[in-house]
């Protein structure tokens, strides 16, 4: 053989002695490693590093796409699908209503179911006025002024204050004819429920009526001045009066 390729020969078997040498020498140490883990304290041992996360190929296949409303909510609860609620509507405050009708200040009773304002008139719808010089009969033969005691039974319930009355307008010449309330009180009801006036035919108050006729209120009663239980006051005749609107 030629001197130069018994040289190379030479120098690649110098390689493999030292690679192997070297390999026997790391697989040595990482037996020594193991020996000396094994040896120690359990106490004293490295922890174990955390173990790869399973997965299941199939559920991960089927997972559905996550959408910014489903990252936070489910899709479903104990196998049944959620249904989206609507969205409560705002609070709605009452609507008052506006109390109809028209006002009308200082009203005068010229009879029990007929108001004064001025030279105009109004009857109060429902009811049969009461006429002032009206008499009704008391104990035996006795009679007693009934009218002018409706009169003034209703005067003194009225005491001038506004009524307000289902008209259109406070436009009106001669004698009106309407509902009227103080509050909530209806004037016709009160002078029907009290005996001081008959409800006419066809009213809504006829059966308050008989109850009075019943109950033997008002004019359907004994004179309630008797034996000193009432007194007739001075009162202001209707012409002295002036329309107030």
């Amino acid at each position: 053989m030629r001197p130069a390729a018994i040289g190379t020969a030479i120098a690649g078997i110098a390689i493999v002695v030292g690679l192997i040498a070297a390999g026997g020498h790391k697989l040595g140490g990482a037996s020594d490693a193991g020996e000396i883990a094994a040896s120690m304290p359990e106490a004293e041992q490295p922890p174990a590093p955390p173990a790869p996360p399973k997965t299941n190929p199939e559920a991960s296949m089927a997972a559905r796409p996550v959408d910014d409303a489903s990252q936070f909510y489910p899709a479903a609860v104990e196998g049944k699908p959620l249904e989206r609620e609507a969205t409560p509507e705002p609070e709605k405050k009452p609507v008052v209503v506006a109390e109809k009708g028209v006002d009308l200040p200082r009203p005068v009773a010229e009879s029990a179911g007929i108001l004064g304002f001025g030279e105009r008139r109004l009857q109060l719808a429902g009811v049969t006025p009461t006429p002032v010089d009206k008499m009704c009969p008391g104990a035996g033969d006795a009679e007693w002024p009934c009218g002018v005691l409706a009169k003034t039974n209703f005067r003194l319930f009225l005491r001038l204050r506004t009524v307000n009355c289902d008209l259109d307008n406070a436009d009106w010449t001669g004698t009106a004819t309407a509902s009227c309330k103080i509050g909530g009180q209806d004037l016709s009801e009160w002078l029907i429920e009290n005996g001081w006036a008959e409800a006419a035919e066809g009213s809504a108050f006829a059966e308050a009526g008989a109850k009075a006729k019943a109950e033997k209120s008002g004019l359907f009663g004994e004179d309630p001045r008797k034996d000193g239980a009432m007194t007739i006051p001075e009162l202001p005749s209707p012409e002295a009066t002036t329309d107030p609107l």
